[in-house]
């Protein structure tokens, strides 16, 4: 008999992180891209023949067995300017993104990071209208803390409280968390499990691997074509996000 052709290899989930698009001037912690240099980003997927989407959309695609050219884009904290300059580019390209927006600071500011620069933060009525762009919503925990030096009232309200709060201003279901700072443990993974959460976005989550512990690439400003290009050839190397570099089931354990 003619041997069985072999099975095609998914190729492993990637996931870019963003944090706010605007003009840049003071930027200590690198957490800022023009929208003309996302639109660069974008387009330079397009051509690729990629596309971003949000999480959620690109794990329950993974699960069906398709979602190859799809690519994770991510928004950290929530800031205001997702919704004047990212909409904006991501339709252009005909993509959506995930914010995971802090619900016990909206209106705020970053107020987590000392050095700044002071940028505001989605109101409860701008995250309905990026809600309403075709965006997912999804949880940063409440205020901005890291959980793995909360006590467990703390630790509670950060991951079970979010997303309640969230779901009560979005009317829709929250599905994902993004550990402030990237920094968990198995105690956090396992609060944010509890929570009803179907994933978790740290950054380069260690040892800690599955679902709920889902690595990200940081994209800035510097990040031209050919840094993206590296960055995704290199992406494979990094510790395979579950077991099976996939996610195939629709509740898994954390695994540590």
């Amino acid at each position: 008999m003619p041997a069985e052709p072999p099975v095609a290899k998914r190729p492993p989930l990637w996931v870019l992180m963003y944090h706010s698009v605007s003009e840049v001037r003071e930027d200590p912690y690198r957490v800022t891209v023009t929208p003309d240099r996302l639109d660069a980003q974008l387009r330079w997927l397009r051509r690729r023949g990629l596309r971003g989407v949000g999480v959620g959309e690109l794990l329950a695609a993974r699960a069906e067995g398709r979602g190859a050219h799809l690519v994770g884009l991510t928004f950290d904290d929530g800031y205001a300017d997702f919704l004047s300059a990212a909409v904006p580019v991501l339709h252009r390209h005909d993509c959506t993104a995930t914010v995971f927006a802090l619900p016990g600071r909206l209106g705020g500011d970053n107020a987590w990071d000392p050095l700044g620069p002071r940028k505001p933060l989605l109101t409860a009525e701008g995250l309905r209208q990026v809600a309403g762009a075709g965006m997912e919503i999804a949880s940063h925990g409440l205020t901005h803390v890291d959980l793995t030096s909360a006590d467990d009232d703390v630790l509670r309200a950060e991951t079970h409280d979010s997303r309640a709060r969230l779901a009560a201003l979005t009317g829709t279901e929250v599905q994902g968390f993004c550990y402030p700072y990237g920094t968990l443990d198995h105690r956090a993974a396992e609060a944010v499990r509890t929570a009803g959460y179907r994933y978790a976005c740290a950054i380069d989550p260690g040892a800690h691997t599955g679902p709920y512990a889902l690595p990200r690439v940081h994209v800035g400003q510097h990040d031209t074509g050919p840094r993206l290009h590296l960055k995704r050839l290199l992406h494979p190397r990094r510790r395979p996000t579950s077991r099976t570099a996939g996610y195939d089931e629709p509740r898994p354990e954390v695994t540590v």
